[in-house]
């Protein structure tokens, strides 16, 4: 062992030596002090010392000899990823071939440096610490972002479960309050309009009729898009119905596809395909200037997939990169929570959207039932 530090503004480096040789030993504290490095360096010569001291104390980095009695540096290496340590490891040899070198490179080794070129072992060594405490701060910070980005997901299903009860509460009041109030007027109005005979009061009686039918239907269809209850009817009917109210408003032709009348799809699932087919209606009808829309909707190989395709102008990447494409982030979330994946190609020809999930990974994983849950429509387009 050296003897104390003498005062520098280098940092102290601890140093475990891995050597059969103590005139190798002493030629590596020599090098060190000519290069004026502060450090501390313990000699081992087994692999129960090296073990030991890995164990009980702290070490900035580890140097070791290739060839050792009946075992080798890698072996000591092997040690080091089996204590799952993160510390610098630097095979110090005086001969090691290149394939050697190579192989230990490709292991995970920091470096290796030939027993002739000491004069550059500090500089060696400083490298790989300052290489280890970056990766180090890489890891933690990457694991600090995957925390953040789960905690950010978790408050993500918080709102869209709390957003989706709040749309499940205003479609109820609608039905009960609004749509009851609008039924009784409607009744109201028709038995006036049965007891008076003036022309003036009629005609008022039938333009008021037709306001209030008008609000009927509004009410009717607001509370289809809150809560949709065409889907306890199956999602081929849910597509089917979608698409036929797209073409009633847009004027634009919808030829759906499907693989069967009925398909054998989870209602979680349903729901997920169901929003993903009324986001990329809705996205069409807003940007893509097109002519006709094709949905193609099947459950081949235990894979539901739904394909929505317009030949209008298309998108480019940028719009798709966008900061605020968060209809199409909300897409992607969608399908991640029932075990499946959202993909959008776009070209001058026009755009595709397709969710595709696996209903045997679905039906497998009971967390995905409660995860997927009813999730919210913004009403939003994804770009």
């Amino acid at each position: 062992m050296s003897g104390p530090p003498e005062p520098t503004d280098k940092p102290f480096v601890r140093i475990l030596h891995l050597e059969d040789s103590r005139v190798d030993h002493a030629l590596v504290k020599f090098a060190l002090q000519r290069s004026q490095l502060a450090s501390e360096v313990v000699l081992v010569d087994t692999v129960d010392d090296f073990r030991r001291e890995l164990q009980t104390a702290h070490y900035d980095i580890v140097l070791a000899d290739y060839h050792l009695p009946g075992f080798t540096g890698m072996d000591a290496w092997d040690v080091v990823r089996e204590m799952k340590l993160e510390i610098p490891f630097v095979i110090l040899s005086g001969a090691i071939g290149e394939t050697a070198a190579v192989d230990a490179m490709h292991r995970g080794v920091s470096d290796y440096l030939l027993k002739d070129s000491m004069h550059r072992l500090s500089h060696v060594i400083a490298r790989a610490i300052e290489i280890s405490e970056t990766r180090r701060a890489k890891a933690a910070a990457d694991a600090e972002l995957a925390e953040s980005r789960r905690r950010l997901a978790e408050l993500a299903e918080h709102l869209q479960t709390s957003i989706e009860q709040e749309r499940a509460d205003i479609a109820r009041e609608i039905h009960d309050d609004i749509g009851g109030a609008l039924a009784a007027v409607k009744l109201d109005l028709a038995w006036v309009g049965r007891r008076e005979a003036d022309d003036e009061i009629q005609r008022h009686l039938g333009s008021a009729m037709e306001m209030l039918q008008h609000a009927l239907g509004a009410s009717q269809r607001i509370m289809m898009n809150l809560r949709p209850p065409i889907l306890d009817q199956g999602l081929v009917a849910a597509v089917l119905w979608l698409a036929a109210g797209f073409e009633r408003r847009t004027g634009l032709r919808v030829i759906v596809r499907r693989s069967s009348e009925t398909l054998d799809v989870p209602r979680e699932v349903q729901l997920v395909a169901y929003r993903t087919a009324q986001e990329a209606l809705t996205n069409v009808s807003k940007h893509a200037e097109a002519g006709a829309v094709d949905i193609d909707l099947s459950d081949r190989e235990g894979v539901l997939t739904l394909e929505v395709s317009d030949n209008g102008k298309g998108l480019d990447a940028q719009a798709l990169r966008k900061a605020k494409s968060f209809g199409l982030l909300g897409l992607r979330e969608r399908a991640a929570k029932v075990g499946g994946w959202l993909d959008v190609s776009s070209s001058p020809k026009g755009t595709s959207v397709i969710l595709s999930v696996p209903l045997q990974t679905f039906s497998s994983n009971p967390d995905n039932a409660a995860r997927a849950g009813e999730e919210p429509h913004d009403q939003g387009d994804f770009v």
